[in-house]
């Protein structure tokens, strides 16, 4: 064969692949479209589909963490909820994650929006933000019982550091109502369904807790993943002001983005905070299912079920010391935290774990307890119990006496860090210790 017979058949070749690929390509471009229009409800090119760039990550969220009260019978029926959430990182698409855990029937929800608020502490939205959600296509979603649904992704700009509406609507009871209490954010609801209303006159009621919503995620190039902070109520930001998003988590949030905008080599991490007031490494709250599930118990949801997680900051134990009837075991606590580094190692998640803060003055405290804080962070201390450790215990305690907070970082109950105590915690992480990868596995 001569060297033009030899090219002219593989130019042919070349072809016939091209052919061939173009063909297999179409057919996979067919299924993907398919696919997404199944996944978004959406067909392509439609103004609401997503922006194609960037990483998912969660900009807020909040554990679902105990049934209303008061809400068993009639629930929420022929109410709009409008939640109040701040964000951590922007983005140029969002979606939200509903829960009906503590409902007894499915929650029916025949209408949702997403918008921004267009003040602080207010119920009026930015006019053309406004959004509507909807779930595989349709506007209408059931919520099973003890389960949760995510929407579909909507296009709409959502800046970092923002407040943001998510208003739904149902016609009917699920009764109990899931959500999280003491928000330290003000939410809203309304007779009727007024999930597109702007003006935020209808909504007459204040609430300070969420409602059915858990988690919003934003599409973006802000954040490469998210860092998931795991606690108690000092996460959950009891003793700070109300509306002033001045819990640790938050504060941790801006440090990243302050330092990224300062060109610092530091990861690009969107802050999400999963507290629950009262949680506890080992034991769940009463109830089926449980009020205030444990760390062990929701971790999978809260942790490993979050978008992107590269790094869970957890800050449990106190609650096992102070709830215990009987002096507390220690190495159970410590075998609970190890078991949850286990878990998020499996998954390539790296873990910060803090140190325990004092609690003298408190009506829980005894030398016995202070006894077993102190051995908990001897063993966090010696490197054995998480990959890096943010000392919140030296950061906040008296230097004149240690057993207990330092007077301005203290809110008043001896237990709970005031917003000064807040921000010091958020800066005893240091930013590097949220570079990197978990170990690998021996």
């Amino acid at each position: 064969m001569t060297r033009r017979h030899g090219c002219a058949l593989l130019a042919a070749i070349c072809a016939l692949i091209a052919v061939l690929s173009a063909a297999i390509y179409g057919a996979v471009s067919s299924d993907e479209g398919t696919a997404r229009r199944a996944a978004t409800g959406r067909p392509p090119g439609s103004s609401a589909a997503p922006a194609s760039a960037g990483t998912w990550v969660g900009t807020w969220s909040a554990s679902p963490a105990a049934a209303e009260p008061g809400t068993e019978i009639t629930g929420l029926a022929g109410r709009s909820v409008r939640n109040v959430v701040h964000t951590s990182v922007g983005g140029t698409s969002a979606r939200i994650t509903l829960s009906n855990l503590y409902g007894r029937r499915p929650l029916t929800v025949t209408h949702a929006s997403i918008a921004l608020a267009a003040d602080d502490d207010s119920a009026a939205a930015v006019p053309q933000t406004m959004r509507r959600l909807t779930f595989r296509g349709a506007p209408t979603v059931a919520v099973p019982a003890g389960g949760q649904v995510t929407s579909d992704a909507v296009r709409i700009a959502v800046p970092h550091d923002s407040d943001v509406l998510v208003t739904t609507y149902s016609p009917t009871s699920a009764g109990p109502v899931t959500h999280h209490p003491r928000a330290r954010q003000t939410s809203y609801a309304a007779r009727g369904d007024r999930t597109d209303d702007v003006t935020g006159t209808p909504y007459t009621e204040e609430v300070p807790y969420w409602r059915h919503l858990t988690a919003l995620d934003v599409l973006g190039a802000e954040a490469d993943g998210t860092v998931v902070a795991l606690g108690d109520s000092l996460t959950d930001g009891a003793g700070s002001t109300e509306g002033a998003n001045r819990r640790w988590p938050d504060v941790l949030s801006e440090r990243i983005r302050d330092a990224v905008a300062d060109g610092r080599d530091v990861p690009r991490l969107s802050v999400v905070n999963q507290g629950i007031s009262g949680n506890r490494v080992l034991h769940d709250g009463p109830g089926r299912p449980a009020d205030n599930p444990s760390g062990l118990n929701r971790f999978a949801r809260d942790v490993l079920g979050r978008p992107n997680v590269e790094v869970v900051v957890i800050d449990l134990g106190v609650n096992d010391i102070l709830r215990s009837r009987r002096t507390a075991d220690p190495d159970r606590i410590l075998d609970g935290l190890r078991t949850l580094v286990r878990q998020a190692h499996a998954r390539g998640i790296k873990v910060v774990g803090a140190t325990l803060m004092p609690f003298y003055g408190h009506r829980g405290h005894t030398d016995e307890r202070e006894a077993v804080r102190r051995e908990i962070n001897a063993e966090i201390r010696s490197g054995s119990v998480f990959d890096a450790v943010a000392d919140f215990d030296e950061a906040l305690r008296d230097p004149y006496d240690p057993r207990r907070l330092r007077a301005d970082y203290d809110s008043g109950d001896h237990l709970h860090p005031s917003d000064r105590g807040y921000e010091r915690m958020a800066h005893a992480i240091d930013l590097d210790d949220l570079r990197g990868a978990a170990p690998a596995p021996l």
